[in-house]
């Protein structure tokens, strides 16, 4: 039978001209679907053989060459949740029959949450499913699977957030925050700007206080690439602190490893701070913020922080105008003349022209050229 069904679903089973034996879900529970679409994988493979046509390769096929080229990469679950989305949008389908118009109006634009039930996803949200797919299609069109990748351009993304607290701020959440993993987490987070994930996954194998350095590997790092992270004195007091409650992780809850900072904790000091819309996030932001605020160039931020390109980093270079500072004077109105008007009328400038001319002096006419004047005859 050239077609057979398991768990509800329809596979095909195919034997092409050249005696090789192709075996592939049909993705349908509907019977007459999944005939049509073995008769038209049959009629397509003899084309490949006997006419010599390109080898249509289906989506799948791509997805899953896809995952394993990114096997390894800190945002690895991020795409097995993308793919996994895209083939129930194109299950079946050939690579070279999607079109930028189908995959734009396929994108997803909400999302069921346990607790908060139907959520709108946001642009930013949209445009890292848009940008899996068009990953795939661009590597299909590398390896010769279709033509060219369709253009998409992604949504227009409002501003990046930049939320960052003063040091009088940040001394009340702290002192607000009830648990001391939460509190020395926080303060780790200030002192080094490190992101959650990265903190919480950090092991005393990847610390030597000695050499006041930490290491953030490249599994963990969410641009994977590998980094060291100085420490400051008030980074190795919160490490020292943390000696003896783990054998493995730096910062757990009472020795249980936590997958995330917990947001109600985190959120109910803030509001005993009296701090609004502030997030555990933020925190790098206002670390960096303080060193742009205390002259650290922005090149040197972007290695200490773990960015990517240096124009992630100039959103914070309006924090600080000292770069600019030597130039200030360059121009000014009331205190600096035009060198024009002083090679034109002497030392005096204009005002000593006026006067020279209302008190019966030689009078003056000016030539066409502004920066000229002729004495009447």
């Amino acid at each position: 039978m050239s077609i057979r069904q398991r768990n509800g679903i329809w596979w095909v089973d195919i034997a092409t001209p050249s005696g090789q034996r192709v075996r592939r879900s049909a993705g349908t529970k509907d019977r007459r679907a999944a005939q049509e679409y073995h008769d038209r994988l049959k009629a397509d493979m003899w084309r490949v053989e006997k006419l010599g046509e390109q080898q249509k390769r289906s989506f799948e096929e791509a997805a899953v060459r896809f995952l394993k080229l990114s096997e390894g990469q800190s945002d690895y679950a991020t795409k097995i949740r993308h793919v996994a989305y895209w083939r129930d949008q194109f299950s079946g389908r050939s690579i070279c029959s999607l079109t930028a118009d189908e995959v734009m109006d396929s994108l997803p634009t909400h999302v069921v949450y346990k607790y908060k039930g139907r959520t709108k996803l946001t642009a930013a949200t949209r445009n890292r499913y848009l940008s899996t797919i068009r990953r795939i299609l661009s590597l299909c069109a590398e390896w010769g699977w279709i033509a060219a990748a369709p253009k998409m351009r992604p949504q227009e993304e409002p501003s990046v957030r930049i939320r960052w607290i003063t040091h009088r701020e940040a001394a009340s959440l702290v002192a607000a925050i009830p648990r001391d993993w939460m509190k020395d987490a926080v303060l780790f987070a200030l002192s080094t700007g490190m992101r959650a994930g990265e903190i919480l996954a950090l092991e005393w194998a990847d610390v030597d206080l000695a050499r006041k350095v930490a290491w953030v590997t490249a599994d963990r790092a969410k641009s994977g690439r590998a980094r060291s992270i100085p420490l400051n004195d008030e980074a190795v007091a919160t490490i020292r602190r943390r000696i003896g409650t783990h054998e493995k992780l730096v910062f757990t809850r009472n020795g249980t490893p936590q997958p995330q900072i917990d947001p109600k904790m985190f959120g109910r000091a803030c509001e005993r701070a009296g701090i609004e819309n502030f997030r555990f996030h933020d925190l790098r932001h206002t670390w960096a913020s303080w060193h742009v605020q205390n002259g650290t160039p922005l090149f040197v931020l972007k290695e200490l922080g773990g960015w990517e390109t240096l124009e992630m980093v100039k959103r914070y270079a309006h924090m600080s105008a000292d770069h600019l500072a030597a130039y200030v004077d360059h121009v000014t109105f009331t205190a600096q003349r035009s060198p024009e008007i002083q090679n034109a009328t002497g030392e005096g400038g204009v005002r000593s022209l006026i006067n020279n001319e209302n008190l019966g002096g030689s009078s003056l006419i000016r030539t066409g050229d502004l920066r000229i004047m002729i004495p009447s005859l």
